[in-house]
């Protein structure tokens, strides 16, 4: 597969499962967080299919573009393992929704990140809060969601906290 038929199929795949966890997330309060800001895409698009909610993002460093930055209130900028914790303290455990985008070139490193951050997400989440990853987030107290129609197993990972 060429790396444009890959990008267009992961894309897709991202697009469907946001759009599925927005219907999940219905009559669930909380806000969403966006892991992996990147070039604000994603964080477009969910202003976009959840305008009433609040979007709290995190990334080492700005990179996306120029209309697609949240403002500082909602930017939690540098590593995670230092940004987690601020957001824990500042919104507690409301998130009705979390998109993870966390993958690099390094599959076993992003492996582990994942894995990582299922252990500190929970005193993030709502109950009932929907996870979106590129990663798979192992956490035992997680339910697996079925991926929507024409989302390839691996390709993303869906989980109702």
């Amino acid at each position: 597969m060429s790396r444009l038929d890959s990008v267009i199929r992961r894309l897709t795949a991202q697009r469907a499962c946001l759009g599925l966890a927005a219907s999940l997330i219905e009559g669930l309060d909380g806000h969403v967080l966006e892991l992996g800001l990147g070039n604000g895409r994603t964080f477009d698009h969910l202003r976009e299919i959840l305008p009433g909610r609040e979007i709290f993002c995190f990334d080492r460093q700005v990179a996306a573009h120029p209309d697609c930055i949240p403002d500082p209130d909602h930017l939690f900028l540098g590593e995670l393992e230092a940004t987690l914790p601020q957001a824990v303290a500042r919104l507690g455990a409301r998130a009705a929704l979390v998109h993870v985008d966390i993958g690099s070139g390094d599959e076993a490193a992003s492996r582990r990140l994942g894995a990582w951050l299922a252990g500190r997400l929970p005193s993030l989440l709502a109950p009932g809060a929907v996870l979106i990853s590129d990663q798979p987030l192992p956490q035992p107290d997680w339910r697996t969601l079925e991926l929507p129609e024409g989302v390839r197993q691996g390709r993303y990972f869906l989980y109702r906290a």
